[in-house]
Order: C-alpha cells, then structure tokens, then sequence
C-alpha cells in the first residue's frame, strides 16, 4: 500500500518538501528515466546552417561517427539559438537514407546516371574549366589588351560566407573570368 501511496503524486506533493507540486512531487517513475537526445552525444560540433545567407548557429550532436540531433546554437549573435523550420530539419537533410552521396554523371546524350568516384569527376571539372577558360579566352577587345577569358563565369550560392566569396572571387579573377556574381537572399 505505502508503494501504491508514494506513487501518487497528489501524496507525494502533500507530504514531501514540494506542496505545490511543481516539482519533485510531479515526476513519474517515466519521467525521472528520461533522457533528452542529446545527453548521450560523444561530441558536439559547432556549425551553420546550410540554407541561406542568413548563417544561423547549430549545434551538431555525434554519438558513434553518425549525427544524432541537430538544434540551434544560443551562444551564436545571429541565430541566439534559434532556427526557422528548414534550419530545424536539418538533421533529415543529412540523416535520410534517400540522401545522394556520390557524384553522378550522365555522359553526352545519355540517358543513364553513373556514380564516379570523387578523384575521377574533380579530374573531369578541371579539365573542362581549362578548355572553357582556353577556348574564350581574349587577349584583346577593340584593340585594348584585356587578357580574359569570356568562357568562364560564377555565381556563389546564398549560403557561402565573406571569406568564401573572396576566395572564388580570387580564384575566377586568377583564371581571367570577369563576370564574377553572388546570389543572396537577404
């Protein structure tokens, strides 16, 4: 009967140090078991948000190599610890077993994709930013020495950073690209 007793929280409020049962008197067996997600990760890991040029903090929680939870970061100036609702299923967009994690590749005029491995399809990109850069390049324009390639341009996604975009804007001016962009949301 006593068990039965202390396992009323009614009881367990009007006897123990918690009259007004906000606390220890209304935990259940259950909830004092309870353990949030993200108490049994190995590490976490400071990240932004991957969609857009907003760059919310997340703390990334990894428990056995594998991403267990992602939430926001309150000690980011940005976000102070929040997340709109894409930022929030961020877990799903790297945890899903539909997730493509190869490089594909349709051949000219086919109609199959093909997994290549990562060194062969880095050889392949380089190789075609040479011959573009190659075959548009100009060395004059109406008689004025230019030394450009018209072959060659870029535009940087909404969630690259100051630091990224210096670095492409360095590398594409490097190549002799003049038409040189960055698309942002905000």
């Amino acid at each position: 009967m006593k068990t039965w007793l202390d396992s009323w929280p009614v009881y367990r409020q009007l006897t123990g140090s918690d009259p007004l049962g906000r606390g220890k008197a209304a935990r259940s067996k259950g909830t004092e078991a309870t353990v949030s997600r993200t108490a049994t990760a190995d590490r976490v890991v400071k990240s932004v948000c991957p969609y857009c040029a907003v760059g919310c903090g997340q703390k990334v929680y990894v428990q056995d190599e594998k991403i267990t939870q992602i939430e926001g970061d309150p000690d980011s100036p940005i976000s102070r610890g929040r997340l709109c609702p894409k930022g929030s299923a961020s877990k799903q967009l790297v945890t899903s077993p539909t997730r493509v994690t190869t490089v594909k590749y349709r051949r000219p005029f086919g109609t199959d994709w093909e997994d290549l491995d990562l060194d062969t399809a880095m050889e392949m990109i380089a190789d075609r930013v040479l011959e573009a850069r190659r075959k548009g390049w100009q060395e004059e324009d109406g008689g004025k020495r230019v030394n450009r390639t018209m072959g060659l341009a870029s535009l940087g996604g909404a969630t690259l950073d100051n630091e990224e975009n210096y670095l492409m804007k360095k590398l594409y001016s490097a190549l002799g690209a003049v038409q040189i962009e960055n698309q942002a949301r905000i």
